[in-house]
């Protein structure tokens, strides 16, 4: 369920309160950066929120672009300050893709693609399990099992009575094939994956080899969307070493056209479901 108090979204809109302050006042962020004689990448994280923003961040901020209404001012400071506490993922310690979870927790809509497994959200634990190991080879088993708590914690959004996640993901037939664990541990992911489909906040499409190249050829991408009308929507894209989030219109607006094809190529839920349910057979001829 997601927080009163989302510091990574907190700091998103405090950051695009503070760009629009400087916007305003007709300066650059370097020009910002010169007067608060700090680096100008600074300046960019914090109006990115990518970075913490204190109190006295904020009071310097508003000196420099002259804000005097103190209602404003004091809505920004507590802002910050919200911003500075800790969210759920915290507890778990460091966790690479914090900021990621932040938004995600706080988003009400979800659209992703998913070409090599089966999405986070929809993962049974034992799959989540095999897939971390066979990923991340080096990690101890305290670390996996912390990840995958963590993805078990993750997916309370999608059982939110109040205000689940509305879930639409689009899946490759190779996340279908690939044999994570073994055929068994497959056979119960995916009827997993057919189950979850039944739920009225949740969409499921397969993409089949059959399609051919498709737009999300590329690889992985979400797009995450919030009910507050202030938070811009925010498309995700994972790396190895550092993810990518993209939050200019422009860019949103292509990766939705993007994904409106995926849609449209995808097998509908129902041939979906019927798809999902033969390789479930086929995984079951194999085991005997």
């Amino acid at each position: 369920m997601a927080s009163n108090v989302n510091p990574t979204v907190r700091r998103r809109r405090l950051g695009q309160e503070l760009r629009r302050l400087r916007e305003q006042k007709g300066m650059t962020a370097e020009e910002v950066a010169e007067r608060l004689l700090v680096s100008q990448s600074k300046i960019s994280r914090l109006e990115n929120g990518r970075r913490s923003i204190s109190q006295r961040d904020v009071r310097d901020l508003c000196g420099v672009y002259e804000v005097e209404d103190h209602r404003i001012v004091d809505s920004l400071m507590q802002m910050a300050k919200d911003s500075r506490q800790q969210g759920w993922w915290h507890a778990f310690g460091d966790i690479p893709y914090s900021v990621y979870i932040g938004l995600e927790t706080d988003a009400a809509s979800l659209r992703v693609f998913e070409p090599q497994i089966v999405p986070g959200l929809l993962q049974t634990r034992q799959y989540a399990e095999a897939l971390i190991s066979g990923a991340l080879p080096e990690s101890s088993p305290v670390d996996i099992d912390k990840r995958v708590n963590v993805r078990a914690r993750r997916q309370e959004r999608i059982k939110d009575a109040d205000q689940p996640l509305r879930l639409w993901a689009v899946i490759d037939e190779s996340a279908l094939r690939r044999v994570v664990g073994d055929k068994q541990l497959m056979i119960e992911q995916l009827e997993h994956l057919v189950e979850q489909s039944h739920l009225p906040h949740v969409t499921v499409q397969v993409l089949p080899f059959d399609m051919g190249a498709h737009p999300g050829i590329s690889g992985h991408y979400a797009i995450l969307e919030f009910p507050d009308a202030a938070d811009s929507s925010v498309v995700y894209i994972e790396g190895v070493t550092s993810d990518l989030y993209l939050e200019k219109a422009n860019d949103v607006q292509r990766y939705s056209v993007m994904y409106e094809h995926l849609r449209a190529q995808a097998l509908n839920v129902d041939q979906t479901r019927q798809f999902i349910g033969e390789v479930i057979k086929d995984y079951a001829a194999a085991t005997h």
